[in-house]
């Protein structure tokens, strides 16, 4: 039976939270989003389990830990019965980024002349297009030279968003990986749906840890719209997997948590070329692109 914990933050704390909760809980398969509850007043913090489940309380109280506040108080509250991937599919309306026409399944009207279209439908796997790390990541594809990235690779690739734009837009083959093997079955159908099944792969892996994924290296580009914890793990690898002169895109990260990122993967011989910042529930994230020295 489906189950929300939630509790009331203060408006400046909102993204710290939410951020903190996710590194703990979206591997686990939990949701966490946030409301304003008043104009420039609190937020409530929202967690959407399957069931009431004691690593929540857990991840609550690590948060609480992490940010040097105290453990707010908070509640389960029973859901009713309803479909809410199938709710949340209806919410989904098309939108342009980029060069690119995202829309689900059931909707595909109204694309504009030129885009290039990405069907792409709410699910369990994360990555419709409409966070703005997601939409970060569409824009600062659109603006690499298709020459310098002919062999590139999108790690923790949820729906396969990532990895079939830039299938679609280079008609090239792209392959990502992830580690919830339920997200790897969703990218291939996704594939297939946009016609680059046999442009894109995806693999069952945790970060670049797959034959499939070692044997392409050197890279020219990894892209990686993770979580920032993730991120700052990853780095090492990273660094051994991108030819020099090549990139890494990075997003999943708060705009407070970029001079962390960065100074973690300048220790790994990455450089700063530019960032791209957009809102998403009152946040800022960042979408950085670096490039190897």
């Amino acid at each position: 039976m489906a189950a929300k914990a939630s509790f009331v933050a203060p408006a400046d704390e909102r993204a710290a939270w939410e951020s903190a909760l996710e590194e703990r809980l979206t591997e686990a398969g939990f949701v966490v989003t946030s409301c304003e509850i008043s104009r420039d007043g609190p937020w409530r913090i929202d967690v959407f389990g399957e069931a009431e489940d004691r690593q929540v309380a857990e991840a609550i109280r690590a948060s609480a830990q992490a940010l040097g506040r105290p453990e707010p108080s908070w509640a389960w509250e029973t859901l009713p019965d309803i479909d809410w991937v199938a709710e949340n599919q209806r919410s989904f309306q098309p939108f342009a980024v980029g060069p690119f026409w995202v829309h689900p399944s059931h909707n595909a009207e109204g694309r504009p002349a030129g885009l290039l279209p990405l069907r792409i439908d709410a699910g369990m796997a994360f990555g419709t297009g409409t966070h703005a790390t997601t939409r970060g990541c569409l824009e600062m594809l659109a603006t690499l030279d298709p020459a310098e990235t002919a062999n590139a690779v999108d790690v923790g690739c949820g729906s396969g968003i990532l990895a079939i734009a830039m299938a679609k837009l280079w008609r090239r083959p792209a392959i990502g990986g992830d580690n919830d093997a339920e997200a790897v079955e969703v990218a291939r159908e996704n594939a297939v749906l946009n016609d680059v099944g046999d442009l894109c792969r995806f693999v069952h892996a945790i970060g670049l840890q797959h034959d499939a994924l070692q044997a392409l290296k050197p890279y020219d580009l990894v892209v990686a719209n993770i979580l920032a914890g993730p991120l700052m793990e990853l780095a090492d690898s990273f660094s051994g997997a991108v030819r020099p002169g090549g990139r890494a895109l990075l997003s999943g990260l708060l705009i407070e948590q970029a001079d962390d990122i960065l100074a973690v993967y300048r220790r790994w011989g990455f450089a700063l070329e530019r960032n791209i910042d957009l809102e998403t529930g009152g946040a800022i994230w960042r979408t950085l692109l670096l490039r190897r020295t």
